[in-house]
């Protein structure tokens, strides 16, 4: 039995060492591209959003989102190097050449679209959760009214819920009361020590806190906009909407999407940028 096990062991791990060594030697370089570091495909991630970017148990990065750009950078040829850091400082870090590429689920707008290349590919919505205890308190938008709320600063989700409150006033009711955090698990933490009523996040991120049972989503789907992957160059960026429109192709995206419940666009990748 051990014999036959020890068989399935190394048929297994030769079947992944061959999949690895067809990817990389299927890989067509970059053309023409400036990158941090010559051969390296550098990449910022706010590994806070479970189960999309997140650090295990063993404090290695893991999610779709990462395996995601790890292929990215198997496709150009490039070894995959990733920096943890919080979502306010990735803009200006692409923009002073200190990453490649944002792979944090930045939220595609026309404004940052001005400011860098953006490759829409990933289709997300916003979500409230709170206790388990107070899944009864908050069932419609107006019952945010008045209510603390915890969001992650400088994101899509700060804007959402300040849009939010300002429509509430506009109906002559209270603000929400924001509260802004570094990243989306210490806003978590806020809500589960009572610090808050209630946080605003992506639907995918309040889905996996549920299904874990430790907070209850009472709110999905407002204000679905597409999520991006971003870069400061225009040659990087059109590389990789090729490598998309190939993972799509050959049918490994769409299985990465199915295997996190994730939602992929629909149509063809693209790049939207400052010359589109």
């Amino acid at each position: 039995m051990n014999a036959k096990l020890t068989l399935i062991a190394a048929a297994s791990l030769l079947t992944g060492s061959l999949f690895a060594q067809t990817s990389f030697a299927a890989c067509t370089p970059v053309q023409g591209a400036t990158l941090v570091t010559a051969g390296e495909l550098k990449m910022s991630t706010n590994p806070t959003l479970p189960p999309l970017q997140y650090v295990d148990g063993e404090g290695q990065l893991k999610g779709m989102r990462i395996e995601l750009g790890e292929e990215i950078a198997r496709r150009l040829c490039l070894k995959p190097d990733y920096t943890r850091i919080e979502f306010s400082a990735m803009v200006p870090g692409l923009q002073g050449g200190r990453w490649d590429m944002i792979n944090t689920g930045i939220f595609f707008t026309p404004a940052r679209a001005k400011m860098m290349y953006m490759i829409p590919y990933e289709s997300q919505a916003i979500s409230v959760s709170v206790a388990p205890a107070d899944s009864g308190k908050i069932q419609k938008v107006e019952d945010l009214a008045g209510k603390s709320v915890g969001v992650e600063i400088g994101g899509f989700e700060e804007t959402t819920i300040r849009k939010i409150s300002k429509e509430l006033e506009a109906k002559g009711l209270k603000p929400v009361d924001i509260h802004t955090f570094d990243n989306f698990t210490v806003a978590f933490q806020a809500l589960r020590a009572q610090q808050v009523s209630a946080v605003i996040s992506i639907d995918a991120v309040a889905a996996d806190y549920q299904h874990k049972g430790m907070f209850k989503q009472v709110l999905s789907g407002l204000e679905p906009t597409p999520v991006a992957i971003a870069f400061k160059d225009a040659h990087l960026a059109d590389a990789t909407a090729k490598v998309l429109n190939q993972m799509n192709a050959d049918g490994s995206l769409p299985a990465l999407f199915n295997k996190y419940g994730a939602k992929m666009i629909t149509g063809t990748f693209s790049v939207q940028g400052p010359n589109s």
